[in-house]
């Protein structure tokens, strides 16, 4: 699993530009910053290449409890959905 830290590295290392660990780990906070500020106004993200991301309505459900088998009611929410570019899936199963 890629770490916050890891993954701030690794845009320093990709980014071909000499840049601090600070000014990446900024870059890093602002590009999830404006997806999450995006996604909540209730905007799609696309990100050629990698995919799309947008928020979807889960309604009220009503679940089981598989430990007691209690019937637990579950209050409508709102996801986040990523649905993977072409691009993308064809470089994993290459």
């Amino acid at each position: 699993m890629l770490k916050k830290a890891e993954f701030t590295a690794a845009v320093m290392e990709k980014s071909g530009v000499e840049i601090t660990k600070a000014d990446a780990q900024k870059l890093v906070d602002a590009v999830v910053g404006v997806v999450v500020d995006e996604l909540k106004a209730g905007n799609k993200v696309t990100l050629n290449g990698l995919g799309i991301l947008e928020v979807v309505d889960k309604p009220a459900r009503t679940v089981r409890n598989p430990r007691t088998g209690e019937q637990v009611s579950v209050a409508a929410s709102k996801a986040a959905k990523f649905k993977a570019a072409k691009a993308l899936k064809d470089t994993l199963n290459a």
